[in-house]
């Protein structure tokens, strides 16, 4: 695309042979790179095929525009500010065919509202208006932090747009916090981690697989991003362990086992934070070289780049003002939404762990999902996977610790207590994704398989029961004890 990026230095020299590695290396597959260094000496050595950011470039159409210092070149719009027809253009287009059909939803959103005030006790209709109303906020949140991550360096951008993709979940878990939603959260943290790790990962695998025989990916994507999990996995699963073990015996009395799990989870979760900081660290100042340069491979790879250079770009400050209006909807329906999930629970007797498990992880998630699945559709692997699986670690190493920290702050009772039959699966399915990965390599029947075994934990969480109210035992107190009354996953 000369007209809107030029090639390095020494490209005139000899053009044709410049152009044919340029397209070889659109082939070559990161993977079959040598192991680069940190420093800049990796990167310019390819030189010949990056490209370059002038101070004065010319889009597809011959058209002189603007590029301002600071902004990456993948991510020019030639704009300043505000254009508000611009702007709902590029929205409504979005990032993929999708993300498109997915904005043909957003008449739900002002339904959704509406009704929450019109019918407050149609509890029913605000449930199901206010679930699918999430999904385009949600796109919209995505899809601007998106925009967003490319107008920045490579590395700093894939965690940003991750981060901005887990806004919905902090959201959802705050507001359920507010409402002593505690069996939610803990079920929702699991949920959300299954459904990351196995429905988003499998259809990845899957959707990638149906066009090609196998897709490859990087190690360093791949066995870091596995060890994090099961190492976070591991962190998870010690109040749960610590309770189970004490539990109904006579070495303390309920009341100090609650006092002592509840403190087990505050300092476990100060660790897994730490531990998220660290990781951080490692991919943004230790190891940038690597994963910039995988990055940049991957974005050469992309088998649609020549459609998204020429697609019109938002604006930094249309970024902001995109993230400002999606992040505020996602709030106002999220609070919609949680407020009846104790309705659809009695009422309509969908067990709790269902709820928490499968309903609310994949609707906070919509956004991450059809960035990965777009990622995969086009050869971006290494984009896809650390988009998945950056996305579950950042559940697992920050925001579960962070509603512990924010909830200790609150004076409210909230631990890391998570139900026995949540852990083991959570565990099962580190391991299973961990194998899958590997090899560093995927196909649609390894997706496939991510996708059955996620449905089948979905239909053991649909046949969960709740606890019936006038249950006693030494077991039904002490969860009551746990939670307050209102916690562990299962209980009404």
């Amino acid at each position: 695309m000369p007209g809107i990026f030029q090639r390095g230095p020494k490209a005139t020299a000899s053009t044709s042979n410049d152009h044919h590695s340029g397209r070889e290396s659109q082939r070559s597959a990161p993977w079959d790179y040598p192991t680069v260094s940190n420093d800049s000496t990796s990167r310019e050595k390819h030189g010949g095929i990056l490209p370059t950011h002038n101070n004065q470039t010319q889009n597809p159409n011959n058209e002189k525009s603007k590029v301002f210092n600071g902004i990456q070149p993948e991510g020019e719009s030639g704009r300043r500010g505000i254009h508000p027809f611009k702007f709902l253009k590029i929205c409504w287009n979005s990032a993929s065919y999708a993300s498109k059909i997915v904005n043909l939803l957003w008449p739900v959103v002002p339904a959704a509202i509406a009704v929450r005030y019109a019918k407050p006790d149609a509890h029913l209709t605000i449930f199901i208006l206010n679930y699918i109303a999430m999904v385009p906020c949600a796109n919209l949140v995505g899809f601007a932090g998106q925009e967003l991550a490319r107008k920045l360096p490579k590395v700093f951008g894939v965690l940003l747009e991750t981060t901005l993709g887990s806004v919905v979940e902090i959201v959802l878990f705050m507001v359920l916090l507010t409402k002593d939603q505690f069996q939610v959260i803990r079920a929702a943290i699991l949920g959300s981690i299954l459904a990351t790790l196995l429905l988003c990962l499998g259809a990845c695998f899957f959707i990638g697989g149906m066009k090609r025989d196998e897709q490859k990916f990087h190690e360093a994507v791949s066995e870091v991003g596995s060890g994090l999990l099961l190492t976070a996995g591991l962190g998870l699963s010690v109040p749960v362990a610590f309770h189970t073990a004490l539990v109904g015996g006579e070495l303390v009395s309920l009341e100090q086992l609650d006092h002592k799990v509840v403190m087990i989870s505050r300092i476990a979760s100060i660790l897994l934070m730490v531990a998220y900081a660290i990781y951080v660290w490692f991919q943004m100042h230790t190891h940038h070289g690597l994963y910039d340069d995988l990055f940049e491979n991957d974005e050469m790879m992309d088998e649609d780049r020549h459609k998204d250079l020429r697609k019109a770009k938002l604006t930094f400050t249309e970024c902001i003002f995109a993230l400002v209006i999606s992040i505020a909807l996602v709030t106002i329906i999220a609070i919609g939404l949680v407020e009846q999930i104790h309705h659809i629970v009695e009422e309509y007797h969908v067990s709790d762990a269902f709820m928490g498990l499968i309903l609310v992880p994949i609707v906070e998630k919509a956004a991450e999902h059809l960035t990965a699945m777009d990622e995969a559709w086009d050869n971006q692997m290494n984009f896809a996977l650390s988009h998945v699986l950056g996305a579950t670690i950042q559940t697992a190493l920050f925001n579960a610790p962070l509603v512990i920290i924010v909830s200790w702050g609150l004076g409210k009772q909230m631990d890391l207590n998570f139900e026995l039959f949540d852990m083991v699966m959570l565990i099962l399915a580190i391991l299973v994704v961990g194998n899958f990965l590997r090899d560093q390599k995927s196909n649609y029947l390894e997706g496939a398989l991510c996708v059955l075994v996620y449905m089948v934990i979905a239909t053991a969480a649909w046949y969960y029961p709740n606890p019936k109210e006038g249950e006693n035992g030494a077991a039904a107190a002490a969860k009551r004890m746990l939670v307050g009354g209102g916690g562990g996953l299962g209980l009404s």
